[in-house]
């Protein structure tokens, strides 16, 4: 191995373990690590504490305007396209489905630069994906038959990427004109939109919704046929706990939730880049539970135990608002970012860990990265559609961490047309870094076997 191969795999290796607390090397399988090999894109997604420690470096060298010249404001910290999705506001229970940012766990207060950096690399390395998946490079769960598929090429990738950033300081620039834009969302999409058909699911899908029961986020991992509705028997997704066990999480988390709890279970497998992290749901309703009818009174409610935001390790004195727990500083984050926050969304510290309470939201519908490269006909067209909602979507989020001034509106729109090349070239550099990233983790997974 090269010098600076090996250089390279030791910051790999030391990443992961400081944040997963086991050694890729160590000859014991990690569920996160395992998931993070199986291609470029889900490394990505696992190793935002690498992305960090690259810019700390300067290896990922952001344009200095864009970092320095724009104020702080609420970033999501872990931003790519599978980082956004449809939910409805307000939580389980809100009426209005919106296509908005999903994942908060590494939000914090910070350059806006490095999210709309993270999310061009995303970008690049999805239509990888795509590509790889049709060459038979990467696995797909998504895909049965690629026959006639095609993937983005790279000039495609490049003007949906040019198309994010263009939307990104437009609707920056739409906020300076009228400040009230800022408390606008991203809600509906036209024929042959490639959110249009996502956006129907998660309609259907609202409490009370003609695909409610079946289909829902609820519907999904429920059952009642016994009369009293609780988690299905998927060992895959749901570990049953000890009645003692069930007892204390109950009695921690029982004052932060709604209504009665009727079931609890560990939730195993989810994720990639938290995959690793301990997680409950609790299934929450009427304690008088009639019958079916009764099903949209109920949600359920995640309790995640929460670590640092990503970029602290390597950026501790941003603001002085990320000095909050890490649990409160995602709750405080996600409130700002939100038009209109989850009403179950709590912080609880439990058994020496700071953990986050908040609601699985009925309409949930998530994007995966074969929904947006590939297609028949047009990949680029739908990926670059994709590109330009989450930009908006994205510009929205940031601009509701300051709501007094449109100064942060206005330093993008300054600065961003101006240093756009630079920053799509050093994300492009940054992807490609990612992919040999990426075999490195595989080699050292590959020896530890």
């Amino acid at each position: 191995m090269h010098a600076a191969s090996d250089t390279r795999l030791r910051l790999i290796r030391e990443e992961l373990r400081r944040v997963d607390g086991q050694d890729p090397l160590g000859g014991q399988s990690v569920g996160k690590h395992v998931k993070m090999a199986a291609d470029p894109y889900r490394f990505l997604r696992g190793a935002a504490q690498l992305f960090y420690a690259d810019i700390k470096s300067g290896l990922l060298a952001l344009p200095a305007p864009l970092v320095d010249g724009v104020p702080l404001t609420a970033i999501l910290g872990d931003c790519h396209l599978s980082n956004f999705g449809f939910m409805t506001e307000e939580g389980s229970h809100g009426d209005q489905v919106v296509f908005a940012p999903n994942d908060f766990d590494d939000a914090c207060i910070g350059p806006a630069a490095w999210d709309l950096a993270r999310f061009c690399v995303s970008l690049f390395l999805a239509a990888d994906h795509g590509r790889g998946i049709l060459a038979g490079r990467y696995p797909s769960e998504e895909v049965d038959d690629p026959e006639d598929l095609r993937a983005p090429g790279q000039e495609d990738t490049l003007r949906a990427a040019r198309a994010f950033l263009r939307v990104y300081r437009r609707t920056c620039a739409a906020i300076v004109a009228d400040p009230e834009r800022r408390m606008h969302a991203v809600e509906g999409f036209r024929k042959g939109h490639v959110l249009a058909k996502p956006l129907k699911k998660a309609r259907k899908r609202a409490a009370g919704g003609k695909d409610f029961e079946s289909k829902s986020s609820l519907g999904k991992a429920v059952e009642y046929a016994s009369g009293r509705p609780g988690f299905r028997n998927r060992p895959d997704r749901y570990k049953r706990l000890q009645v003692a066990r069930a007892n204390a999480v109950c009695t921690a988390f029982r004052p932060y939730v709604d209504d009665a709890v009727l079931d609890i279970v560990q939730r195993v497998g989810a994720g990639t880049g938290s995959v690793n992290v301990a997680r409950y749901y609790l299934l929450v309703g009427p304690d008088d539970f009639r019958g079916p009818d009764d099903l949209p009174l109920c949600h359920v409610v995640e309790v995640k135990q929460q670590r640092a935001a990503a970029p602290l390790n390597h950026f501790p004195q941003l603001s002085p608002v990320n000095r909050l727990n890490p649990a409160h500083l995602t709750l405080d984050c996600q409130r700002l970012m939100q038009r209109r926050a989850d009403l179950v969304l709590d912080e609880v510290f439990w058994e020496g860990a700071h953990w986050l309470v908040r609601s699985r939201h009925h309409a949930r519908v998530g994007i995966d990265p074969e929904d947006v490269v590939l297609d028949r006909r047009r990949p680029g067209r739908r990926l670059k559609q994709y590109a330009k909602s989450c930009a908006e979507a994205l510009a929205l989020a940031h601009a509701r961490g300051d709501r007094r001034s449109t100064r942060f509106e206005a330093a993008v729109v300054d600065c961003l047309a101006a240093n756009q090349d630079a920053l799509l070239a050093a994300t492009r550099a940054y992807a490609r870094q990612a992919i040999e990233d990426w075999g490195l983790l595989r080699e050292m997974l590959a020896q530890a076997k």
